[in-house]
């Protein structure tokens, strides 16, 4: 029996019609194993019935029965029938899922202060301006990108953040943030992966001395006098090509990794190489001259090398502090500045100047040497030189040149043509209606690389293959010739064969040689016994 449902006055049912809702509503009632429920059950067998009409149904009725059930079961671990995988585009919707949830717990006064200091930019904004010169990833990637970049700054104590750009993949993309940390931030976590690098070297330390002294005690091999030319160290954080700090996920929503910082190696390696990247930050680098590194290696020289060549900004935007020139009296060049208060913006028309006088990079030049800052290599250490006397007979090396560059805050005026063509490219968003219109400038040396400048606003964006431009098709430079083991000369060259009239005479002049010995040898003795 059946609980019935109780008699609605409303609705003037008799009792028959209020028992068959109530049978209904029982038939309709849902399995808490499978999700089926009798009625629809019953619905399909009868219509089965009703197509095939078979004979004797009374008969196969349970069967009929049977095999409606089994066609809607599907089982987890099926060998036969696989379950449909998931397309990437719903899998990427459940990864970006977490970005649109607002995360619970926070006080209202908690969120009124992050929301007046925060680091995150307005990037929706900067998209605006952008969009409006054909430049952009469309509204709804930034959006989601905006999102990604919020998750970063809430898990990491930054100080600024910014979309730096996209780079394209052969597999995968790269999105890239432009980070600088707070004061002691970035330190702590680098202790955490310092203290992790340190253990691992230490053991294979260990196990390396343990072979070492086994076998150093029964081979004595020469040692060369030969020296490595010395290397050049990579440049500080918070300084020169390792001023900032980059962060790259392939998808919003996907988890950043923080890239590792850039040595000068690498970079004069980049220079000389063109790689597609994969999208996979271990994959290795395949190439000649070898490349120093992975491909986290290798996104991270592009980054700098695209950040020094194409980041501009207006002229007057950003000036020198005062305190900074009077204490660089010596003539070093300047890595810092700061923002102009008093800027009050250059007219757009301007700005879009062929002449370039009213745009200027406030990123280093990267020297030949791979730095921002020359380091002179040649520098006399006591440690390589034992004894007073060795010290004067060593030859001091001749002083390098020190590498110059132009300085920070120099126009684009001043930059050198791209294959006969101007390195950069101005122009206005319209020309239809130019009082709303905002000024564009394009990179030809970096294609991808982008700028714009209304009011006081601008902003940089790369969107390309992380590559630089050439008239002419890539080809690595050609392997060197093998280095000759020694010097050749006539003490160590072969002699040419003698002839056999040669052989002879030399044969004979050895026998008489040794006959006049003999006989020196014989008349020696005799006067010895004749004494």
């Amino acid at each position: 029996m059946t609980e019935s449902v109780p008699a609605n006055p409303e609705l003037n049912l008799n009792p028959k019609e209020q028992e068959f809702i109530n049978a209904k509503s029982y038939l309709l009632t849902c399995s808490t194993s499978t999700g089926y429920n009798l009625y629809d059950h019953i619905s399909s067998v009868l219509t089965k019935v009703l197509d095939q009409r078979p004979d004797n149904v009374v008969d196969i009725f349970e069967d009929i029965s049977k095999e409606t059930k089994r066609s809607k079961f599907t089982s987890d671990v099926d060998t036969v029938q696989d379950k449909i995988d998931q397309s990437t585009e719903v899998t990427l919707a459940k990864v970006q899922e977490k970005l649109f949830k607002k995360q619970g717990g926070e006080d209202e006064e908690g969120q009124q202060e992050e929301e007046n200091d925060t680091p995150l930019p307005n990037l929706m904004e900067l998209a605006f301006y952008f969009e409006q010169g054909g430049i952009g990833l469309g509204r709804e990637e930034t959006y989601r990108i905006w999102l990604a970049l919020k998750d970063l700054v809430d898990h990491h104590p930054l100080q600024h953040a910014r979309f730096w750009g996209k780079i394209y993949g052969t597999e995968q993309n790269y999105i890239v943030a432009e980070v600088e940390y707070r004061e002691g931030g970035e330190e702590e976590e680098e202790e955490q992966e310092e203290e992790e690098a340190q253990e691992e070297d230490a053991n294979e330390k260990e196990e390396g001395e343990g072979e070492e002294e086994g076998e150093g005690a029964e081979d004595d091999i020469p040692k060369p006098d030969w020296k490595p030319p010395p290397v050049v160290p990579k440049e500080a954080n918070r300084s020169g090509t390792n001023k900032k700090t980059y962060f790259v996920c392939n998808e919003p929503g996907k988890s950043w990794s923080k890239l590792p910082p850039i040595t000068p190696a690498q970079v004069s390696c980049a220079r000389k190489i063109k790689k597609f990247l994969t999208g996979r930050l271990d994959a290795p680098v395949v190439s000649y001259p070898p490349f120093p590194g992975n491909e986290a290696n290798y996104l991270r020289a592009q980054i700098s090398r695209i950040s020094a060549g194409t980041h501009i900004s207006p002229l007057g935007f950003y000036q020198f502090d005062e305190e900074e020139e009077e204490e660089e009296e010596e003539g070093a060049a300047r890595e810092n500045f700061v923002e102009n208060v008093e800027y009050e913006g250059i007219p757009v028309r301007e700005l879009a100047d062929p002449g370039l006088q009213n745009w200027v990079h406030h990123v280093m030049h990267i020297l030949p040497q791979g730095r921002c800052v020359w380091f002179n290599t040649v520098q006399k250490q006591e440690d390589d030189f034992e004894d007073e006397e060795e010290e004067e007979e060593r030859e001091e090396p001749d002083e390098p040149e020190p590498e110059v560059g132009p300085p920070l805050l120099t126009p684009l005026s001043e930059d050198v043509e791209v294959e006969g063509m101007p390195p950069w490219t101005p122009k206005l968003s319209s020309n239809l209606v130019p009082q709303y219109a905002i000024s564009l400038m394009r990179s030809n040396l970096w294609p991808g690389a982008f700028a714009f400048a209304v009011n006081k606003k601008f902003e940089n964006v790369y969107v390309g293959w992380g590559h630089k431009y050439a008239a002419d098709n890539y080809s690595p430079p050609p392997i060197p010739a093998p280095m000759e083991e020694y010097s050749s000369g006539p003490e160590i060259t072969e002699g040419e064969d003698p002839s056999p009239q040669e052989e002879e005479a030399l044969r004979q002049a050895q026998m008489e040689a040794q006959e006049a010995a003999e006989e020196m040898e014989e008349a020696e003795e005799e006067e010895e016994e004749d004494d």
